[in-house]
């Protein structure tokens, strides 16, 4: 298999000969982008090419320029926990294409296969606590990075209007609540998002977390990133119940090491912002327009909403306020 059009990008960007005919393999898991394993005769490479329209059921469109702040986003992160991401190989504006080190699956699993399989590690957790912080800690250090993202318009498409606007079409009773999140979430400017911070876009390596999937990347602020990866942590206590116990324990320790790398703010304001975006973003993954494909079961979407509505309608400032509520309805 070939791809007249990321053949031309390779090319370019100087990662395949001009007489090379390297052999494309379509990968599975991306809604949101084309993405191949590319052998080429210096090796295999992992290339990825923005999509338009995102392969989900709403009409959910975003522009391909997306794909070159994602490049930016891995040399960023790069600089500050290099062994935290892929190596990046280059990035095509024409194609809307980005090229990485292949990392084989036999020994980077992705996290979300782990938990799915009933591996999940505390101790693995708190590292992705730890990695996320410090890049948004060294990054909110060097505000004039944020000239380098100038991705608001693309952050509220393709995470602030799918989740938490969209769900406030949902629960009319919510809206004024879901648009108060949006807006204090547009506003706040203070560190390098990653915008997707998901089991499923983080691989456990032999070196620890590694993160993928930076379209969403943006300056702007880094509760989103936390709240967004333990909301997780807390829906797949109804995929696997008998593991919810153990995906409790990593949202405590990915808290709490998250926690202790906070030095841009009052760790307090931070987490009382962290904890009342969650309860919007939990609620979105049942009627947003990215619902959480294994939440397929009309009760175990019913918790989530007890859960979230009220949470929403009388707002957290603890993390702790919403684990407690989560697992008091697990348990009933």
């Amino acid at each position: 298999m070939t791809d007249a059009d990321l053949l031309a990008a390779l090319r370019r960007m100087g990662l395949a000969g001009p007489d090379e005919t390297p052999r494309f393999t379509a990968l599975t898991g991306g809604v949101s982008s084309d993405i191949f394993r590319v052998d080429l005769a210096t090796g295999p490479i992992c290339v990825k090419r923005a999509l338009a329209k995102l392969r989900v059921a709403a009409d959910w469109r975003a522009p391909v320029a997306r794909n070159l702040y994602e490049a930016r986003w891995m040399r960023v992160a790069a600089g500050i926990v290099p062994q935290a991401v892929p190596r990046l190989l280059g990035q095509d504006e024409t194609a809307g294409a980005l090229a990485m080190a292949y990392l084989a699956p036999e020994d980077h699993p992705v996290w979300k296969a782990e938990l799915r399989d009933g591996r999940a590690d505390p101790a693995f957790a708190a590292e992705v606590g730890r990695r996320l912080a410090a890049i948004h800690a060294a990054t909110a250090a060097d505000p004039a990075l944020a000239a380098e993202f100038p991705t608001d318009a693309i952050f509220y498409d393709i995470r602030l209007e799918p989740y938490l606007v969209a769900t406030a079409a949902a629960h009319p009773d919510c809206a004024a609540a879901l648009h108060a999140l949006v807006e204090t979430t547009r506003t706040t400017k203070q560190a390098l998002v990653h915008g997707d911070v998901s089991p499923k876009n983080i691989l456990a390596g032999p070196q620890g977390p590694v993160f993928l999937d930076a379209e969403c990347a943006w300056w702007g602020d880094p509760a989103f990133d936390l709240a967004f990866c333990l909301n997780h942590l807390l829906l797949k206590g109804l995929w696997r119940p008998d593991s919810a116990p153990d995906f409790l324990a990593c949202f405590d320790a990915l808290a709490a090491a998250y926690s202790a790398g906070v030095d841009w703010e009052p760790a307090d304001a931070f987490e009382a912002r962290a904890a009342r975006l969650l309860p919007g973003l939990f609620l979105a993954r049942v009627d947003g327009k990215s619902p959480a494909e294994y939440l397929t079961d009309a009760a175990q979407k019913d918790r989530v909403r007890r859960v979230a509505r009220s949470l929403l309608l009388d707002p957290p400032t603890r993390l702790a306020e919403i684990r407690t509520a989560w697992t008091e309805e697990l348990n009933a």
